[in-house]
């Protein structure tokens, strides 16, 4: 499910840089509520919302958007 992973994938990068779910929301200018159902994979962030997500991180929407788990060539070739 898109929406569930890239919940999980937004509140472990806030986690990373140690926002609350109030502070972050405060920054992307969307409630506390709404961050916690974006997180929990219950609705998907509005375009401008992702937007304003990416650049809070500092990453690319395709950063964004990519499976964490899925590694590069590099990486499987490193844990040989």
């Amino acid at each position: 499910n898109i929406r569930k992973e890239l919940g999980e994938k937004i509140k472990r990068l806030r986690k990373e840089q140690r926002y609350t779910q109030e502070q972050f929301a405060e920054m992307i200018d969307i409630s506390s509520r709404n961050v916690s159902n974006i997180e929990q994979g219950i609705s998907f962030p509005k375009p401008e919302t992702l937007e304003k997500i990416v650049k809070s991180f500092g990453i690319t929407t395709d950063k964004l958007f990519t499976a964490d788990h899925i590694k590069t060539k590099k990486e499987l070739l490193f844990l040989l």
